[in-house]
This record gives C-alpha cells, sequence and structure tokens, in this order.
C-alpha cells in the first residue's frame, strides 16, 4: 500500500511468500462457487418449467434484468465490506466472515423454493462483499513497497481465480443442466465450504497480513488511521477513481460472457461436435482456460517490455487490455451476421472472441489490482479496493441493459457497437495517458529502479 512499507512474509515458494498461495486457493474455491453458480443462473432463470430439469421459465428480458442486478451487487457490496475491513474487524477476519456468508448463501441456494432462491442470492452477495476486496487487498500486503514482484504476484493469484472458474463452469454447469439446478447451486456451496477450511488452516503464512492496523504493534500504522491524507495521496485517489472508469467500461463489455454471450451459445450457435451437442454453460469455461494457458506469457510479455525500457506502465496496460477486450466483440459481429445469412453460427467465432476478451483481461484486470494497493492509502486500503470492486458492479449492470437492448436493436448491433466504444473509449484515454501517469507521483518507479539493479 502506498502509505506504509509493510514487510512481507520471508518464507517462500517459487520466488514469493507462502501466503500468495493459501490465498490463491481460498479465492479459487471461492471463485469456484460464484463463477459455476454464475454459468447456471441465467439458464435456470429461462428454461421453461415444463422441460425434463424445469427452471422458472423466464423470458430472456426478465433473466438479464436480475442478472444485472444480482452481478452488480455483489460487487458494490465491497463497498461496504471494505469499510468494516479497515473500521473493524481488518481484513483477515472479514475473509472469513465472507467465507461463512458464502457457505450458507449456497446452500439455501439448494432448496426448490423461491424464499430461498432469493435469500442465497442476498446471502451471496453479502459473503463476496467481504471477501472479495479483502482478500485481494491482502495479496498487496505480502509484498512490500517497490518489490519487482507485486504485478506477477496477483497475476498468479488472478491465475487461482480462473482454475475455480474453469473447473466450475464445466462441473457445476454440468451437474446444473444434467442432474438438476439446484444439485449445481448445492455443489457450489461444498467447495466453498473446502476454501474456507484451507484459509483457517493457512493463518501461519499470513503473520502480519491483513491484520486491523488500530491494533497494531507499530506506532506508524495507528498513526496512519488518525492523520489526514497527504497532498500525494489525495493525488493518487484520484487517478484511481478516474481509471476506475476503464474498468467500468471494461466489465460492462466483458460480462456479456454470462449474459447475452451465454444466450447466444444457447440459442444461435450450432453447438454439434462429432454428433455431440456441447452443454452451452461449457463456453463459460473458456474465458478461465484461456487466462490459466496465457496468464504467465502475457505477465512475462509486460514484464520484458518494462525491462526494455518502453512504455509499460499500469495504465498503459489497463489501456490495451480495454482496446483488445473490444476487438474481440468484433468476432461476435462476424457470428451474428453468419446466422442471419444462414441460420447457423459456427462455434468459433465464440472461442475467438473469448480469446480475446481474455488477453484484454489478463492487461487490465490483474494489473489493475496491483494498481490499487499500490495507490491506495494505507487507511482506505480495503475501501479502495472496495470501490474497484463496486466499479466492476457497476459494469456488470451495464452489462444487463446492453444484454436487455438485444431484444429491442438485435445482437448485431449491440456487439458492433460495443467494439466500436471500447476500442475508442481506450483511445481516448491514451491521450491523457501522461498526465494521469503524473498524478500517481512516481509510484511505480521504485519497480523500474529494482529492475535496474537486478540486470546490474
Amino acid at each position: 500500500m502506498a502509505a506504509i512499507d509493510k514487510p512481507a512474509h520471508q518464507k517462500e515458494l517459487f520466488g514469493h511468500p507462502v501466503g500468495l498461495y493459501v490465498l490463491f486457493f481460498t479465492e479459487m474455491w471461492e471463485r469456484f462457487s460464484y463463477y459455476g453458480m454464475r454459468a447456471i443462473l441465467v439458464l435456470y432463470l429461462v428454461t421453461q418449467t415444463t422441460d425434463l430439469n424445469p427452471g422458472l421459465g423466464w423470458t430472456n428480458k426478465e433473466a438479464l434484468v436480475l442478472y444485472g442486478w444480482y452481478t452488480m451487487l455483489v460487487y458494490v457490496a465491497s463497498i461496504p465490506g471494505g469499510i468494516i475491513a479497515d473500521r473493524i474487524l481488518g481484513q483477515k477476519k472479514a475473509v472469513i466472515v465472507g467465507a461463512i456468508l458464502l457457505v450458507i448463501g449456497h446452500s439455501v441456494l439448494a432448496i426448490e423454493q423461491m424464499w430461498a432462491f432469493y435469500t442465497g442470492l442476498g446471502f451471496i452477495i453479502a459473503g463476496v462483499g467481504m471477501l472479495k476486496p479483502n482478500i485481494s487487498t491482502m495479496v498487496g500486503g505480502l509484498y512490500k513497497t517497490g518489490d519487482i514482484r507485486r504485478d506477477k504476484g496477483f497475476t498468479i493469484f488472478y491465475i487461482g481465480i480462473n482454475v475455480g472458474a474453469f473447473l466450475s463452469s464445466l462441473i457445476v454447469g454440468y451437474v446444473g443442466e444434467v442432474y438438476g439446478w439446484h444439485y449445481g447451486f448445492g455443489l457450489a456451496g461444498i467447495c466453498m465450504f473446502f476454501g474456507l477450511i484451507q484459509f483457517i488452516f493457512g493463518q501461519k503464512y499470513l503473520k502480519g497480513v491483513g491484520e486491523y492496523l488500530g491494533k497494531s504493534d507499530k506506532e506508524e500504522d495507528r498513526e496512519a488511521l488518525k492523520r489526514p491524507l497527504t497532498k500525494i495521496e489525495k493525488d493518487r485517489v484520484i487517478v484511481l477513481i478516474l481509471s476506475f472508469l476503464m474498468v467500468i467500461v471494461f466489465f460492462g463489455a466483458f460480462e456479456q460472457a454470462g449474459g447475452l454471450m451465454n444466450i447466444y451459445a444457447k440459442d444461435y450457435t450450432n453447438r454439434m461436435l462429432m454428433g455431440w451437442e456441447v452443454p452451452a454453460s461449457w463456453f463459460q469455461s473458456l474465458n478461465a482456460f484461456f487466462i490459466i494457458t496465457l496468464g504467465t506469457a502475457v505477465a512475462t510479455f509486460w514484464a520484458n517490455r518494462k525491462l526494455k525500457g518502453k512504455e509499460a506502465s499500469s495504465l498503459f496496460k489497463m489501456i490495451m487490455g480495454l482496446i483488445i477486450m473490444g476487438t474481440g466483440f468484433l468476432f461476435m459481429t462476424a457470428a451474428t451476421a453468419e446466422y442471419q445469412s444462414s441460420g447457423s453460427s459456427a462455434m468459433y467465432w465464440l472461442v475467438l472472441a473469448y480469446l480475446f476478451h481474455t488477453v484484454g483481461e489478463l492487461s487490465l484486470s490483474p494489473v489493475s489490482l496491483s494498481f490499487v494497493t499500490k495507490l491506495a492509502p494505507a487507511k482506505y486500503a480495503s475501501l479502495m479496493m472496495g470501490l474497484y470492486f463496486a466499479t466492476t458492479g457497476l459494469g456488470n449492470k451495464v452489462a444487463g441493459l446492453l444484454g436487455e437492448s438485444a431484444s429491442e436493436f438485435g445482437e448485431y448491433a449491440v456487439f458492433t457497437g460495443i467494439a466500436l466504444f471500447c476500442i475508442l473509449f481506450g483511445l481516448l484515454i491514451w491521450a491523457f495517458i501522461k498526465k494521469l501517469k503524473a498524478l500517481t507521483h512516481g509510484a511505480e518507479d521504485n519497480e523500474r529502479k529494482m529492475t535496474t539493479e537486478e540486470l546490474t
């Protein structure tokens, strides 16, 4: 965090603190439960009540409205979750509370009653709000200020997120579609319980990380809660908030995956492969698969670019990520054009779209997480991370609105419009990158200095 140079736990594995892998597996199981439920939520809502595996029989528009509100609230809840951690519990205890709420929420969803459906979603919203911003902030707390490994650490952590997402889309998606939607919801809860137990037993590797500053043994930590923000800290908060605009636009487009693209895969895509129909929910695993297989390569590309003295600031990576992701929607434009002309859309369009979305995500999402921990004042560390996730939630709501608009404007117009807007918005931010970097007051300069020392 920007204000205090927190020591990292010294015991390491594969060049990173062991605590990183404790957080890795906790987040992996949390994302398994969340993405597993997300993979089948819209499909459950739109499946007819008369089917062999009955759903709720909602219209596509009704399902996307609920999906948009739900995915927005999940992340907006990160704001109170961050405040509670900063002011009362500390990040570590907040993660435990969040995990418990998630286990309860997914378990309640397994009950086949409408009251259980809405109650379960409520518990999940509260649980993600407590866990998500605080476990991400703890990753930053494992590294000292200026540690060149921080961005790579977040990429490793991000791979953990997507191992869970990849497995859940296949396993929970299959169980939900074939054996019953509520079995899928229940399975997600069981796996979240594994994540909770793993986090509790890994506490010895997280000593001094995620503790409440008000009870710290260090005077500087306690003082950080009392003193007002400096001019530099205020400028850094400003650039963080401005960078969040990119996050809103990015996830407003990216989260079409669970909504409009999910429905497109189900209703308009020819999913036959060697005489077998690929489940629509399985396409949700492509993003996670590409992250697992390409995550290290993308992180290495940016690290090598920085070593060569080329532009590789966090802001630049985020801009490129937005543009690359937007370009991926041009493949969905091609998919809809093919469907309109022939009545069938090939699966490879979805594969290519998810590939570009993933490369864009790897350039923006883990980098922006790391960026928050570099610039956020220590007293507002979890709150700023909560604001970051709230902006992703607003992006999710935008995604829902865009998905709904397809019923009026058509998929071709929506996909093409998303592509053009993301590319043009990224280019607009690029025009102001020097002014934005000046507001960081050299927050990433220490990393460049460390790189030079390592080379010599």
